[in-house]
């Protein structure tokens, strides 16, 4: 491990934090995801990695209010006359019938037709703002007052901190993998994710966690995991990047998901990476059967059609749930449990994997991060960026071969899968000949057979049309 810590120092040094997720327990109080905290330890923290627990502690009271205490923001900012800074998540948009740029904070319900931003302002910090959909940030606020009724009063975007600064230099990170042996890169990996490498016992282990990062890496895999509680599906999927959802039980609707035709506006699976659903069996769909045609055509393809809406979407879809000991059993049917919406074969057979969580331990303590790592929101933002490289694919084209004969959605699930494996493990790779075979049978090609296998062993169970029709071995390119 000393050996991890002297090269992350080395190749990563300005991207590094120190996590002591045993003893900071305080922002797990304040119900701060991984990104976010990991930006406030880089803000505060001295060379050794040490904070001032109480100077944390203010500045997150300060910048980070409560959705219950936005009232009484706004009684500063328009009452008082106050300029207000807090971090938050903000989209911006351009009204053209009446060229006014403005902007809208989601977490606290503030609104567009209740927002402006002034030219000046906007030329000044637009680039960042432009940058996607939503970004966080710290926003300073102030009051433009009440003039007429064509003048009414609004909240003003007095200035904005970019969340993340720091330009992105793709290429460093892919050069710097090539520095770590493969099982020094999947310790770092997990570290970035605040998980102790130290505190597993097999690198199945340790894999089984990181398969969970797949849909944050490469466009639209969809998955299924089902794994006992205490295993922190909820913790992966909601707390380490910005640019996921997850859905935890209630009522989900295609409004949501897709588009709402009221408000037209984009549903989850346009706005974000990854689209997870927690809890999926206390999850109620509002139409059966309405979702189900609407899942069928996404998953298969990334479009879905709501009304006369054609729309589409980079999401992955994610069914996490729990499973019983007893139904750990990939010969048995352990989707009978899912909604009634996924009782259907030929939607299941539109997920790309499935996932074994009961591979991975309950978390303890040991299992929590206790050292130098990357930062949690740089390695999320590297995700982010990787799903947008198309050359990873194209190395898979050509190292695997297709059996004669082979189902077109298992092929398309096992490239998925691997292209997903190899951006995350192997980075560093830009051509065939960079790729060490060995390696990429057991990282990557491998995990992605065996995952899709799942999937096509579970139709098999609940539909007869999908007997003796297995994953076939996908192969490698001889001499690759």
């Amino acid at each position: 491990m000393s050996e991890i810590k002297n090269k992350i120092y080395e190749y990563f040094e300005d991207m590094i934090v120190y996590k002591n997720l045993r003893k900071n327990n305080f922002f797990k109080t304040v119900n701060l995801p991984s990104f976010l905290r990991d930006w406030i330890l880089k803000r505060f923290a001295d060379d050794n990695g040490n904070i001032d627990v109480d100077e944390v502690s203010e500045y997150i009271k300060r910048v980070l209010p409560q959705k219950e205490e936005w009232v009484s923001i706004k009684d500063r900012i328009v009452m008082e006359n106050e300029r207000v800074k807090i971090l938050a998540k903000i989209n911006v948009d351009i009204n053209i019938s009446k060229s006014e740029i403005t902007f809208s904070l989601p977490d606290y319900n503030l609104k567009n037709k209740e927002t402006i931003i002034e030219p000046r302002v906007w030329d000044r910090c637009k680039e960042h703002l432009l940058s996607s959909k939503d970004i966080w940030g710290v926003v300073e606020l102030g009051y433009r007052p009440f003039v007429s009724n064509a003048e009414p009063g609004k909240i003003k975007l007095l200035g904005f901190q970019s969340f993340c600064p720091y330009q992105i230099d793709i290429d460093y990170f892919k050069d710097a993998r090539s520095y770590f042996t493969i099982d020094e890169w999947i310790n770092v990996v997990l570290g970035a994710i605040d998980y102790n490498a130290a505190g597993y016992e097999s690198e199945n282990e340790k894999l089984t966690v990181l398969t969970r990062l797949l849909p944050f890496i490469e466009k639209r895999i969809n998955l299924i995991e089902l794994a006992p509680k205490g295993t922190a599906k909820s913790y992966m999927f909601g707390q380490i990047s910005k640019n996921g959802w997850l859905s935890s039980g209630g009522i989900m609707s295609r409004a949501k998901m897709f588009f709402d035709m009221q408000k037209r506006s984009d549903g989850l699976v346009c706005t974000n990476d990854f689209v997870a659903l927690d809890e999926i069996q206390t999850i109620t769909f509002s139409n059966t059967s309405e979702m189900r045609a609407a899942l069928k055509g996404y998953l298969e393809s990334g479009k879905f059609t709501v009304g006369n809406k054609e729309g589409s979407g980079d999401a992955g879809v994610i069914l996490l749930g729990n499973i019983k000991h007893e139904s750990m059993d990939i010969n048995i049917d352990m989707f009978g449990e899912l909604p009634e919406v996924f009782h259907e074969s030929a939607l299941i057979d539109r997920f790309h994997g499935f996932i074994k969580g009961w591979d991975i331990p309950r978390m303890h303590e040991d299992l929590k991060m206790d050292g130098w790592a990357l930062n949690s929101e740089y390695f999320s933002e590297i995700m982010h960026i990787l799903r947008e490289d198309v050359s990873y694919r194209g190395i898979v084209d050509e190292l695997v071969i297709v059996p004669f004969g082979s189902d077109t959605r298992d092929t398309e699930a096992v490239k998925r899968i691997c292209t997903a494996y190899l951006k995350m493990l192997f980075p560093h790779v830009r051509c065939v000949e960079d790729v060490n075979i060995i390696d990429f049978k057991k990282y990557c090609l491998n995990p992605a057979i065996g995952m899709r296998s799942i999937i096509k062993n579970q139709l098999a169970i609940i539909d007869i049309e999908y007997r003796g029709k297995g994953v076939p071995y996908y192969k490698v390119v001889e001499g690759a």
